[in-house]
């Protein structure tokens, strides 16, 4: 099987995100939301899905795609005997009257690089999952699709009528493609699209050079951060956990969902990577996204929420034929109706450098202080309850470490919290919670194997309690930390330092791929109990897991390498950056803890 069976990178600019493969085919486009109808949907339905390529004539060619340095504007390179051009697609994205335009457009440029190369543009967007093809209509430089809700259009200097009969035509000098969703482009196609690529790569550039990052592969680190800032929908704030659905995480596994909703507790873990690396405006966005999140049953949060904050994800099985034939096809998740309570813990993380980072002030954090009171209380009022998990099982509720583990961590973050409000009943709730924590945190013990299990009351491994020790439960109980680590290396460890979730039976079987953000926690936990140099080794192991633009799915076949799961995968990208860091920081200072 191939290694790498993702062959698409992808470009956004907080309002809608694009996958484009290595074909220069446009095979994921929701419009006007990550979480929308596909416009086009190849990656789901070779048929059904649309298509929107830029080919040369012949069948017969080869293919590199990279990144403008530092950006998220995307190049194709296209050869085919002596001829090569380049198309080079972005999302645009820039600071236009003190606010940042980041409209519903995607353009792509064309131009020749060698010989005389003859194209063919195949622009045919989709509708009603697949089911409607849209057609256009040929207006004096734009065609025009036909769609129930908004205008779209293509607007280019390219020959209409080759693109509408679909010929190929001499590629003699630079072709713009302006695709819109709702308001069309209404100025010179040239000029203005040279201008919007010109200001968008000084954007990126300039949000680049605002980082904040240790030595320690920092390539890699800058991509990812890249493609964390584009899964922000930034009209609210939320954080999906990926742009795509139903790509499963192994084949035939049926474990196919639909990522492109904010998990809190995604959502939590991307947070801190941009805290980490001096990015501030993220947590902002999304403190407005949270202070306006629904609790429709008893003061709960739900584990997700639509972009705009809509509870209510009713989970649809398509009749799309499902990516390499994998079904179902799923839109909208079911998630929503479980007990996941270890995100109230994760929003009181989350919200901390409001209080501890100085750089906040007073104005910034407002009103915040009933939500605090209310998380500490939402604690309490599940610290007996059992829960679904982080992994979601549908099937089989526990009382699960990692909850007790974000409990004791959201009580912590809340006496910190409390201390710079002078709140002492809020010290007090959260003090008495950080020690209820503990002692269901012990309960999970395993005296004979010097571990902590899943859950109270089983013996099952679980890959997540890795953050026991990331999260710094341990203190400086160095070997503590040691003996937990090395039952979960018994137990979950796979070959290259790839790491399994858990292996016990859930709802659709034993799990078949390990999970990245798990491989990329262990290489962190192993940083954290001094085992340096494995932890280099590991990391630099694991960076071979990404397709050709450094970016990473979510789960890996340890047999093939072959990547599985949704993509990119935000998690994946958040272990990468964390992991890095912490090993840059003992780089950095050996003694650090």
């Amino acid at each position: 099987m191939e290694k790498h069976l993702y062959d698409s990178g992808l470009i956004g600019n907080c309002s809608f995100i694009a996958h484009i493969q290595k074909n220069t085919n446009i095979s994921w486009l929701c419009m006007p939301r990550f979480d929308s109808d596909f416009l086009f949907g190849g990656m789901l339905d070779k048929e059904k899905g649309g298509e929107f390529t830029i080919l040369p004539e012949s069948a017969e060619f080869e293919s590199s795609q990279s990144y403008l340095e530092n950006t998220n504007i995307l190049q194709t390179i296209i050869q085919s005997g002596k001829e090569r051009y380049k198309v080079t697609d972005f999302a645009p994205r820039f600071k236009n009257y003190d606010r940042y335009y980041r409209p519903l457009m995607l353009i792509r440029k064309i131009e020749p690089i060698s010989g005389s190369p003859k194209i063919r543009i195949k622009c045919l967007p989709v509708s009603e999952r697949g089911s409607k093809k849209l057609k256009g209509t040929q207006g004096s430089n734009h065609i025009q699709f036909l769609s129930g809700e908004q205008e779209i259009r293509l607007t280019t200097n390219a020959p209409l009528s080759f693109i509408v009969e679909e010929k190929s035509f001499v590629l003699q000098r630079p072709i713009y493609l302006v695709f819109t969703y709702g308001r069309p482009l209404e100025a010179p196609i040239e000029s203005t699209a040279e201008r919007f690529l010109q200001a968008t790569a000084d954007y990126w550039y300039s949000w680049v050079k605002s980082t904040s990052i240790y030595n320690f592969h920092q390539r890699l680190v800058l991509r990812s951060a890249l493609i964390l800032k584009i899964h922000q929908y930034e009209d609210t704030g939320a954080i999906i956990a990926a742009s795509t659905t139903s790509l499963p995480e192994s084949p035939g596994s049926t474990r196919n969902w639909d990522y492109r909703f904010c998990w809190i507790r995604d959502s939590y873990y991307t947070l801190t990577c941009f805290n980490s690396i001096g990015h501030f405006e993220e947590l902002e966005k999304y403190f407005d996204y949270i202070q306006n999140l629904p609790t429709v049953q008893d003061n709960r949060y739900q584990p997700l929420y639509s972009v705009t904050g809509n509870w209510f994800l009713s989970e649809e099985i398509s009749t799309l034929a499902g990516y390499l034939g994998n079904k179902p096809v799923r839109f909208g998740n079911l998630a929503y109706t479980h007990v996941q309570n270890d995100l109230y813990g994760q929003v009181l993380v989350s919200l901390l450098p409001l209080y501890s980072d100085h750089r906040f002030t007073a104005k910034e954090r407002s009103y915040s202080e009933p939500m605090i009171m209310n998380l500490l209380n939402k604690i309490e009022q599940t610290m007996e309850e059992k829960d679904a998990g982080l992994w979601e099982f549908r099937n089989l509720a526990q009382e699960h470490c990692y909850t007790f583990l974000f409990h004791w961590a959201g009580a912590s973050a809340a006496i910190k919290i409390a201390a710079r409000l002078n709140n002492e009943e809020m010290h007090q709730k959260a003090t008495a919670l950080k020690n209820a924590a503990i002692k269901k945190i012990e309960a999970c013990y395993l005296p004979e194997r010097k571990a902590y299990a899943q859950a109270i009351g089983v013996t099952h491994m679980d890959a997540s309690t890795l953050q026991l020790i990331t999260m710094g439960y341990f203190g400086n109980d160095i070997e503590r930390a040691n003996n937990h680590l090395k039952a979960l290396e018994s137990e979950l460890l796979a070959k290259d330092y790839l790491f399994y979730r858990y292996k016990h039976k859930d709802d659709f079987g034993v799990p078949e791929t390990t999970f990245l953000i798990c491989a990329f926690w262990y290489i962190e936990a192993l940083a954290c109990v001094n085992r340096l140099d494995e932890a280099i080794e590991g990391f630099e192991t694991l960076t071979k897991y990404c397709n050709h633009l450094q970016l990473f799915s979510e789960d890996v076949d340890q047999a093939t390498g072959s990547q599985w799961g949704n993509f990119p995968q935000a998690y994946s990208h958040v272990g990468l950056m964390n992991a890095a860091f912490r090993i840059g920081r003992k780089l950095d200072k050996p003694n650090f803890l």
